[in-house]
């Protein structure tokens, strides 16, 4: 089933499309921290996620209705798109879409996490978003022209917390398994932006730990809100 959330993005420039609805407070709360009073929009697609896990992997067909809902958005007048989802990231930014701007969350903490470079943990509560995110730390790596080893953990179990709303217990799960990781990284990726949270649950340890939120986010007004150009 579609879902759409109840913010309306008709006259909204900047949208952000997300597969969970927990999403939109924690970008309508980004909005009022830093540009407060800019008119946001969000989109809710919950059934491309599912799709993608009942197979495995994205498919055409996901790839088709990711690039319709884009495309819908445009139409109503938004000019940048950001995508949340990090499973989808990039299909949504090679999506060709007239008249506006896709983004992917997740590119500037990429980005962050190769110049900080060495032992790179990229984390994921889901194992269909390793993949994309892994291709996106490498690729930022590549660009700079240095060599970073990157190693990848999966946190099984804790996405069933995230799926039924225990967000207090998503979290905790995922700090608690943090700090193992952190023992052999020098900087670790939360590849999904349900995740950020969970980085205030461990400040104590001692390595840069990565979300996509604030950092997708800015770069995201960028340009649109003339401070932050």
């Amino acid at each position: 089933m579609t879902s759409t959330s109840p913010s309306n993005t008709s006259g909204a420039s900047l949208v952000f499309m997300h597969t969970s609805s927990a999403h939109i407070a924690t970008f309508n709360g980004l909005r009022d921290q830093i540009v407060p009073g800019m008119r946001i929009g969000h989109i809710v697609r919950e059934d491309l996620l599912c799709a993608v896990r009942k197979a495995g992997a994205v498919t055409v067909a996901v790839e088709l209705k990711l690039e319709e809902a884009l495309s819908e958005a445009a139409k109503a007048g938004a000019e940048r798109i950001v995508c949340t989802c990090s499973t989808l990231g990039g299909v949504a930014e090679s999506a060709d879409v007239a008249d506006a701007h896709v983004m992917r969350i997740d590119r500037p903490m990429a980005r962050e996490a190769a110049w900080i470079g060495g032992r790179v943990a990229v984390c994921a509560a889901l194992p269909e978003t390793l993949g994309p995110t892994l291709s996106l730390v490498e690729e930022e790596i590549e660009k700079t022209g240095r060599f970073s080893t990157v190693q990848a953990r999966v946190f099984d179990g804790v996405w069933d917390d995230f799926r039924d709303g225990r967000l207090r217990d998503y979290h905790g799960g995922i700090a608690a398994r943090l700090r193992d990781v952190a023992m052999t990284a020098d900087v670790v990726v939360l590849a999904q932006a349900s995740m950020a949270p969970a980085a205030d649950l461990c400040g104590d340890i001692g390595v840069p730990i990565l979300s996509s939120p604030v950092t997708g986010f800015q770069a995201a007004i960028a340009g649109m809100v003339p401070e932050m150009a």
